[in-house]
């Protein structure tokens, strides 16, 4: 079987329609991963302004019309091909799912919103460890303190994700990651994680925790689960998600969107 880091977005995507369900951290090495994010037509203009209003936590790298299943960046289909999905009604998580073929609409505009896993093959590169991976587990994510911009029916708070970075090498995280503004850039908060509202770093909101080594710090960048704590905060009637971690992985390379 070839190796999840080695698999093309296609070989990635037909494992996941087959039924494979695990977080997508280090599969598709130079393949640009994407949160996913659809909701009804009515909703469309308010999600987009609510995205160009938060950069950071939802930076958009394509949108679909109303209905369809793939985009320029995504030639496969939306409802089968990421590894698992959450469905909300009224802002409720009502179940999480394998695919979401049969509760498809022809009013859904579906957003793909970058992820820091695209960065993580840089950082690694450059000798900062990912703790997830190493661990063969989810990354942690929490919700914070910080409000995002509301816009039109649209508000919640900026969710993060966590990587433990030894100190020595922060700054190199900061000066890798910031090259990638479209999948969440630079970090936007660096240790104390009680700053962020965040009673327990051991208990993140989505994910799993992870190890924090002696001399590491906790070091948090935006996540594009915030469009989820907005759905969740803001209670459109049907929205569908990706289960966080579990991405779509696009056909676009991370180079794309690296700046010098």
């Amino acid at each position: 079987m070839t190796q999840p880091q080695a698999m093309s977005p296609d070989q990635a995507r037909a494992e996941f329609r087959a039924g494979l369900r695990v977080p997508t951290s280090g599969y598709s090495a130079g393949w640009t991963q994407a949160n996913l994010i659809s909701l009804p037509r009515e909703y469309a203009y308010d999600f987009l302004l609510f995205a160009q209003r938060n950069p950071r936590s939802c930076p958009v790298l394509d949108v679909t019309e109303p209905g369809e299943t793939s985009m320029s960046i995504f030639a496969g289909d939306l409802r089968t091909d990421l590894p698992a999905y959450t469905v909300y009604r009224d802002g409720e998580l009502a179940e999480e799912r394998a695919e979401v073929t049969d509760l498809w609409r022809d009013d859904l505009v579906s957003f793909l919103i970058g992820c820091s896993f695209t960065f993580e093959a840089a950082l690694l590169e450059a000798e900062v460890p990912v703790r997830h991976i190493e661990a063969g587990s989810n990354v942690p994510m929490y919700r914070t303190n910080r409000e995002c911009r509301p816009a039109g029916r649209l508000a919640g708070p900026l969710v993060v994700s966590m990587r433990p970075v030894p100190a020595e090498l922060v700054s190199t995280a900061v000066r890798v990651t910031s090259r990638y503004p479209a999948v969440h850039g630079a970090p936007v908060h660096i240790g104390a994680p009680e700053a962020l509202g965040i009673k327990d770093i051991d208990r993140p909101d989505f994910g799993d925790a992870v190890e924090i080594r002696p001399g590491e710090i906790p070091v948090f960048w935006a996540c594009g689960v915030t469009p989820q704590a907005a759905v969740m905060r803001s209670r459109p009637p049907f929205a569908i998600g990706h289960a966080p971690g579990y991405m779509a992985i696009t056909d676009a390379r991370d180079s794309r969107f690296l700046v010098p």
